[in-house]
């Protein structure tokens, strides 16, 4: 749950914005026509994306490209409440801020990889604490402040040794990228997201995520992903002590009523019972 949200907005959009969010939650960040620099403090959440399955850290940032994420933060105390910081980057914008030089850095790469983790460093911190006395003092915000909190962030990326990440991601965000079903499932395979999310990660309507799903596995998602799931927990029951809610979360069933149930529908005894004669 987002318990509280402040923002600056640049020429009718969302430049810079502060969230401060209570776990459990997931958060389903849509970049369409942008990248994100999101820079969490006190702890770092779960992050999925089409390229990426990745568990960030306390005060680590990470640059996500276009495209669709989840970021899923659990909770681990009672009142658990995390700060989040995001940079919205803006193809428009950064073609504003860096006229002649931003297409030559982006003839220069390839297609990038995936988003960046990007580790924090003192400097990062520094400049996430800048931004905290202009959501105290909003009065004082203006397009040109913006701008220059833009060019200031990019800067230090890239003097902190993340210049390779800030070229990817610029590239990125001019270069269409395939994503492919297969890919994606097999990062995501054992990752508690539902159909309609895996179907979201590969850019797909849910229909047409069914229909390419069997073309390329030619079974139909449910009942491969379930087999792949089933397969990895009886694996980890034969040679863990893992507790039966942890086989659970650890092979993508989040409610471990319904993996018992499953198990013992598919495979002909429950999971303890499994345990026992393996």
């Amino acid at each position: 749950m987002i318990t509280s949200r402040a923002n600056f907005n640049y020429q009718g959009q969302v430049l810079i914005e502060k969230m401060k969010i209570k776990a459990p939650f997931r958060y389903e960040a849509i970049f369409q026509n942008s990248g994100c620099f999101i820079y969490f403090k006190q702890r770092g959440p779960k992050l999925f994306s089409s390229e990426e399955n990745a568990q960030l850290k306390s005060n680590e940032a990470v640059l996500l490209k276009c495209g669709n994420h989840f970021i899923d933060l659990l909770r681990e105390t009672n009142d658990d409440e995390v700060e989040v910081i995001a940079i919205h980057l803006y193809p428009e914008v950064l073609k504003k801020l860096y006229t002649g030089d931003l297409p030559a850095l982006v003839k220069k790469q390839n297609n990038g990889s995936g988003s960046q983790v990007v580790v924090s460093s003192d400097v990062i911190a520094k400049f996430i604490d800048s931004l905290e006395f202009y959501f105290q003092n909003p009065s004082l915000v203006n397009n040109d402040l913006l701008e220059l909190k833009i060019k200031e962030l990019i800067l230090l990326l890239i003097q902190s040794k993340n210049i390779n990440s800030i070229l990817e991601l610029v590239a990125g965000l001019y270069t269409a990228k395939t994503i492919h079903v297969r890919e994606v499932i097999g990062l995501h395979l054992f990752s508690n997201l539902k159909l309609e999310q895996l179907a979201k990660l590969c850019n797909l309507s849910l229909s047409s995520f069914k229909r390419e799903f069997k073309k390329e596995f030619e079974d139909s998602p449910t009942n491969y992903i379930n087999e792949k799931r089933l397969e990895k927990a009886k694996e980890l029951l034969s040679t863990t002590d893992l507790p039966i809610s942890e086989v659970a979360y650890e092979t993508g069933f989040q409610d471990s009523l319904y993996f018992t149930r499953l198990f013992k529908k598919k495979i002909g005894v429950p999971p303890t019972a499994y345990r026992t004669q393996n």
